[in-house]
């Protein structure tokens, strides 16, 4: 269903009953890329899923976009569709626009996942600089030709050759309503920023559980382990020889992880 909120409309997707949860991707990523924990996590609860600006069938203006920006237009998603309140998971940029919403309509957020994802400054490890390269490399190819030189960058080293019908599936997946390389430029800079001048974190209120992959090569563990630190309470559970997409790698330990915090938060 498509979602009119202030400038434009929103795709999401929803599944189950129960208390609301709502998924946030991550950087140049759509609906798709939670394919698993809609159907895993729609078990036990009422998720909803959504396509950033920018990507998949939301809307697409034209840049620049800020982490600010995506996460009033989240807080927007869920006034629009009449949840007061909701557990939050973020991947990736999806985790910097979910502290965001944390921060800035806390009224909202029940409890945050963070996974894949970091604290902006001054504790936030940069992208790895072979990541990076490739990634500017190939920003401006055709979207199926980025996908096919950089998306393993963004999962174990061994996963898509050992995962290769899955992998050809994911990759199907996203082109199918694809990231324009202006969207993915204009979300890029967006992180960039958000890295460059932090967020008051430690004024977070929510129970926070923060994921990460120990062979992440996009947002290195030690974000995820500053995460845990500076968020009061936060629990952090790092997966040994995973990478920065946990929730696509091993979905069934993911959503259990998952599953299992949120029961506790109640």
């Amino acid at each position: 269903m498509r979602v009119a909120i202030p400038g434009g409309e929103l795709h999401v997707e929803e599944r189950g009953e129960g208390f609301p949860l709502l998924l946030v991707q991550g950087l140049g990523y759509a609906v798709w890329a939670w394919r698993f924990q809609l159907e895993g996590l729609g078990e036990r609860l009422h998720v909803f899923a959504f396509d950033n600006r920018g990507t998949g069938r939301s809307f697409k203006p034209p840049g620049p976009y800020s982490i600010e920006q995506l996460a009033d237009e989240a807080a927007a998603l869920l006034d629009a569709l009449g949840i007061e309140r909701a557990h939050v998971l973020g991947h990736s940029m999806g985790g910097y626009i979910s502290q965001t919403l944390a921060l800035r309509r806390p009224d909202l957020v029940r409890s945050l996942v963070l996974s894949g994802t970091g604290p902006g400054a001054p504790t936030h490890e940069p992208i790895p600089g072979d990541t990076l390269r490739q990634w500017l490399a190939h920003a401006n190819l055709p979207p199926e030709d980025y996908v096919r030189r950089t998306m393993h960058l963004s999962f174990a080293r061994d996963w898509p050759e050992a995962n290769a019908v899955l992998w050809e599936e994911l990759i199907r997946a996203r082109l199918e309503f694809p990231t324009l390389p202006e969207a993915w430029r204009a979300q890029f800079d967006a992180c960039v920023r958000f890295v460059e001048e932090g967020s008051e974190i430690e004024r977070i209120s929510a129970p926070t559980l923060v994921l990460h992959g120990d062979d992440d090569r996009v947002v290195p563990v030690s974000n995820g382990r500053a995460l845990a630190q500076r968020i009061p309470g936060a629990e952090l559970v790092e997966r040994p020889g995973h990478g920065h997409n946990l929730m696509l790698e091993d979905a069934e330990t993911f959503n259990r992880l998952v599953l299992r915090f949120l029961e506790r938060v109640g």
